[in-house]
């Protein structure tokens, strides 16, 4: 059989081979050397690339190192993994709710619970006594999801231009949403003790308390007063009750 010849764009002839199948055209292809070797040579690279980002365990999970670096994206990968990383039983006992705020976090984050570091999850445990609160704040690095468990919450958030607020009361079963970076809160305004969890879309959340911003440090009262128009003995009381300065 004759081989019909094409001629290259330089001059050169190479052949072209067509396929029919019952006198049609199934299928042509053009047999083009200079294109051929280079395809021939990259396809072993590209499955050898494959072979070797498919084969580690990298690209499942990096349980975190705490005793290695952290950086913004997390802890560097622990070497050696067993099934024990992926698990964690610090969330069953229960938080102790003796202090000022009458409630207890007890965290489950990249710190606590290596096996989720890089995976973007992470979730905490809230105990309230009667009257607990835990007070306003916001998670730069992620938005929250609660479950409660037991008894009653009042829970709300608001708008970054405040001029909107978010509040319900929640009981057993019910779940509610604290956007990223909002303002929120949780108070038992129940009869009994409450709990609940709350789940993240990062593995470090991060959190800015605002009364701790604003009354644990040593910010100058004079600031606090020209900026919360709070009179100076408010300001004064409350870095005396959380422990700051100035």
């Amino acid at each position: 059989m004759d081989i019909p010849l094409r001629t290259n764009f330089n001059g050169s002839k190479y052949p072209c081979f067509s396929f029919y199948i019952k006198g049609e055209l199934s299928l042509q292809h053009y047999f083009h050397p200079s294109k051929t070797s280079a395809i021939n040579l990259f396809i072993p690279i590209f499955f050898i690339l494959s072979f070797l980002f498919s084969s580690t365990n990298a690209a499942d999970f990096c349980v975190g190192d705490l005793n290695g670096p952290v950086g913004p994206a997390g802890y560097s990968c622990k070497k050696t993994v067993t099934v024990n990383d992926f698990v964690y039983s610090g969330l069953a006992a229960t938080g102790n709710t003796s202090n000022l705020i009458k409630a207890a976090v007890t965290p489950a984050f990249s710190a606590q619970f290596p096996g989720v570091n890089g995976l973007g999850i992470s979730i905490a445990r809230l105990d309230l006594a009667v009257g607990g609160v835990i007070p306003m704040h916001t998670h730069p690095g992620a938005s929250e999801l609660i479950l409660v468990m037991h008894g009653t919450l009042l829970a709300g958030f608001m708008s970054s231009d405040s001029k909107s607020v978010y509040s319900k009361t929640l009981n057993e079963g019910d779940i509610m949403v604290f956007p990223r970076g909002l303002l929120h809160f949780q108070i038992n305004t129940g009869k009994t003790q409450s709990v609940a969890f709350v789940s993240f879309n990062s593995a470090d959340p991060g959190i800015q308390i605002f009364h701790l911003s604003m009354f644990a440090n040593d910010l100058p009262t004079g600031v606090i007063a020209k900026t919360t128009f709070l009179d100076t003995a408010q300001i004064k009381k409350l870095k005396g009750v959380l422990g700051g300065t100035g």
